[in-house]
């Protein structure tokens, strides 16, 4: 709004400034329009040459941000992420928690994880598909029960 703005200002000052060049002789409204469209048309130009040359210039894998530490919020927000999401996994039985850990964090293969368990395959994944199911929902327990302590209050999830 404020470019539109400025654009009638303009506008309005080109034509004080142009009246002594305006021929009585012609229609005042054609002459007030065609005055107020060049103006529109070289303002639209010139916008639309700044976009290009910024287009041109700016290399966006050139660009760094200006500092890589996290603010202060986005900090303490993975804490807290770490902090639930530790609480979750001590709630988890020893088995769970022990493939869960081995195949999200350490990385390991299921094949990797089976030969260090001494156990299947098909036992390691479906110990590792109960285990986020069930972290997962210690999770969300445990943030329902964040909502209802004391300090800010947060929205319930979906």
């Amino acid at each position: 709004m404020l470019a539109a703005e400025d654009l009638a200002q303009d506008i309005f000052l080109k034509i004080f400034k142009s009246l002594n060049t305006f021929d009585r002789r012609a229609n005042f409204q054609t002459w007030l329009i065609s005055v107020s469209r060049n103006l529109c048309i070289d303002h639209y130009r010139s916008v639309r040459k700044e976009r290009e040359t910024i287009d041109r210039d700016v290399d966006a894998n050139a660009l760094s941000p200006s500092s890589h530490d996290p603010g202060p919020i986005a900090a303490l927000e993975q804490r807290d992420r770490v902090v639930l999401l530790r609480r979750a996994l001590a709630e988890l039985p020893r088995a769970l928690r022990v493939a869960v850990l081995m195949r999200d964090i350490q990385e390991m293969s299921y094949h990797e994880i089976a030969g260090t368990l001494g156990l299947p395959e098909g036992t390691v994944k479906s110990r590792i598909n109960r285990g986020r199911t069930e972290l997962a929902r210690h999770v969300r327990r445990l943030r329902g029960n964040e909502s209802t302590s004391p300090g800010p209050q947060r929205e319930p999830q979906p």
